[in-house]
C-alpha cells in the first residue's frame, strides 16, 4: 500500500528538517515536486499547527488526556507550571486552572527539559 506524499513530507520534516528537501528529492521527479510543495506548506505553518498535524497523522496515545491530567496532578507546582507552559495549545484546554499562569522568572533549563520529556512520555 503506497504511502501518501503528504505523509512522506511530514516524516521528512520530523526526522530531518534540514535534510528534508534532499530526502524527498530521491522520490522521483513528479513525486519529489509534490512532496516539496507539501514540505513548503508544512514549514509555513505555525509550530503549534505542525505539532498538531504530526500528532494527528502519527497518532497520539488514546489515553493522552488522562495521562496528562495524572501527570499534572502528581507534579509539584513549579514543574506543573513549566509543563503547562510547554504544552501545545490544543492540550492546554485540559487545564483551565488560573494557577498555571506563567512564572515571572524563567525556569531552570533542567526543569524545562524534564517537562518536555514528561509531556512526550505522557502523549506518545
Amino acid at each position: 500500500m503506497p504511502i501518501p506524499i503528504e505523509r512522506l513530507a511530514l516524516v521528512a520534516w520530523v526526522l530531518g528538517r534540514e535534510r528534508a528537501g534532499t530526502l524527498l528529492g530521491e522520490l522521483g521527479e513528479d513525486s519529489a515536486v509534490r512532496a516539496r510543495e507539501h514540505l513548503q506548506r508544512l514549514s509555513a505553518l505555525p509550530s503549534a499547527q505542525r505539532q498538531a498535524k504530526v500528532a494527528v497523522e502519527f497518532g497520539e496515545r488514546a489515553d493522552a488526556a488522562a495521562r496528562l491530567r495524572r501527570l499534572m496532578s502528581d507534579a509539584p507546582p513549579m514543574l506543573r507550571r513549566e509543563i503547562f507552559r510547554r504544552l501545545p495549545p490544543y492540550h492546554r484546554t485540559l487545564f483551565p486552572d488560573a494557577s498555571l499562569a506563567p512564572q515571572a522568572t524563567e525556569a531552570p533549563p533542567a526543569l524545562g527539559a524534564l517537562a518536555d520529556r514528561l509531556i512526550r512520555e505522557a502523549t506518545r
